[in-house]
């Protein structure tokens, strides 16, 4: 008799953190990132594509 172990049901981690642009648009479709002394925009087009622009 044969016994396996029954499969992980963990779920798998992204390597990099992942963010849902609605999420960083607070439902809106613009959003202000910051990197260093720069102030970048995040925006979410009519299309459903992203623009990040300085």
């Amino acid at each position: 008799m044969t016994f396996h172990a029954a499969p992980s049901r963990e779920i798998p981690v992204p390597a990099q953190p992942t963010y849902a642009a609605l999420d960083l648009t607070k439902g809106g479709d613009l959003a202000q990132i910051v990197l260093g002394d720069q102030t970048y925009t995040l925006r979410i087009t009519r299309a459903g594509k992203l623009i990040l622009t300085k």
